[in-house]
């Protein structure tokens, strides 16, 4: 996904979706995304240009990513291009007995057993990060995300967009949590995925970091503070200088100066394109208020700690919405003036003020996820204690039909 780096703010935005192909009858997940892009371009290739959507592989076979090809302003547009896609592999998969399937992991995929790495273009990359991390786990082979950018042009939009980013990281996952099973068996965690995610690379913290970003506002001090210690730290492993920066980095939101844009990267995949782009609709409009101080000061946003932002984020993703927040100074960068607040509160009422510049088919799926609770929740509600493997196939069906009709799942 490339944004120019000439775009200002929230004139435009790249959404990256991934999905997980699995067998249509048992579910298990298949490593065809190589086969898929075969049948479909005729020979084997790594990415597909098909219009308004592109398509390519990541590091697991059976991990498809569908973006944007290129900036764009409609994002309501942008869920029926993501669905048209759908259709469209949904059909080629179809002779192979496949399928794809929504949520932010795989509710029994055996890593250890079933992992297979991407063979192909770009492969070495993906064989060095096996060999330095050991891949076969959750964290590495299990995991679907989507990933919003937004861009920035300059140091001084840079700073404001990165601030009001790393404020409202913690807050995202109540929304987006979607994967609350690993091994057959609910974690605890609404968000799975972002727990064991982060945990990937202990062996090299740098490249993590606290997975909230470190409060920079310019380019010159990202370089010094964050690419400096990652580059660091690979190095020695790295001898011939495979790695790139930016595909190093893995805190949750992450600068691309080579795009001009930061990349928000802890958004579980949800169960059809109309709940990702609507999603994103609603972080677009709160950071946008954010960023032009309609709540609080930009460089009072920039003043909070680091570690109160991660504990935060760790309540959030094992909790959702109904983690309670208890940091009087942190709900009045929203414009909250309660003593404590659980997220769900905090984000019905932003999603109040942000209402009316939001079109009216978003608005009404953001209302029910605010009502239902986020897709973990809704999984959970629709499993009602029962993980039984054929009830999870007949739940996670569901999943994939709601993907198939771009319509929100309800338990």
């Amino acid at each position: 996904m490339s944004l120019a780096p000439v775009l200002p703010l929230f004139a435009a935005f790249g959404l990256e979706i991934e999905y997980m192909v699995v067998d249509h009858d048992s579910l298990d997940v298949l490593p065809l995304v190589d086969r898929l892009f075969r049948d479909f371009s005729g020979r084997q290739v790594s990415d597909v240009d098909n219009g308004a959507i592109a398509w390519s592989n990541e590091l697991a076979a059976h991990v498809l990513e569908l973006k944007t090809n290129g900036p764009t302003a409609d994002l309501q547009r942008a869920a029926a291009d993501f669905h048209r896609n759908v259709a469209l592999i949904n059909g080629l998969l179809a002779r192979h007995g496949a399928m794809l399937l929504p949520g932010g992991a795989h509710p029994w995929m055996d890593p250890g057993r079933e992992m297979v790495l991407w063979p192909h273009d770009a492969h070495e990359i993906y064989d060095l990060y096996n060999t330095i991390f050991d891949c076969r786990g959750h964290g590495w082979a299990n995991l679907q995300s989507a990933h919003l950018n937004l861009p920035f042009a300059g140091d001084d939009e840079f700073a404001r967009l990165h601030t009001a980013i790393r404020l409202l990281l913690p807050l995202m996952p109540a929304l987006t949590a979607a994967s609350p099973l690993l091994d057959g068996e609910p974690t605890g965690w609404l968000d799975s995925r972002l727990d064991v995610y982060l945990h990937n690379q202990d062996r090299l913290p740098a490249l993590t970091g606290r997975l909230i970003p470190e409060p920079v506002r310019s380019e010159a001090e990202y370089e010094e503070r964050i690419f400096a210690p990652i580059m660091a730290a690979i190095a020695p492993f790295d001898p011939q200088g495979i790695m790139d920066r930016y595909f190093l980095n893995a805190r949750g939101a992450i600068a691309r100066f080579d795009r001009g844009a930061i990349e928000i990267r802890i958004l579980d995949t949800q169960e059809c394109p109309l709940a990702d782009c609507s999603i994103a609709r609603l972080l677009i409009e709160c950071l946008r208020s954010l960023t032009a101080g309609e709540w609080s000061d930009p460089d009072d946003q920039g003043e909070v700690d680091t570690e109160m932002l991660r504990d935060l984020f760790l309540r959030v993703i094992r909790a959702g919405g109904e983690a309670m927040i208890e940091d009087r100074e942190y709900l009045r960068l929203f414009g909250f003036h309660e003593q404590r607040l659980p997220v769900r509160t905090v984000w019905a009422g932003l999603f109040d003020r942000c209402a009316g510049r939001i079109d009216g088919g978003s608005r009404a799926t953001l209302a029910l996820i605010l009502e239902r609770g986020c897709l973990a929740s809704r999984i959970l509600q629709a499993l009602a204690g029962d993980t039984d493997r054929e009830r999870l196939r007949e739940v996670y069906r569901r999943l994939a039909r709601s993907l198939a009709t771009n319509t929100v799942f309800l338990p």
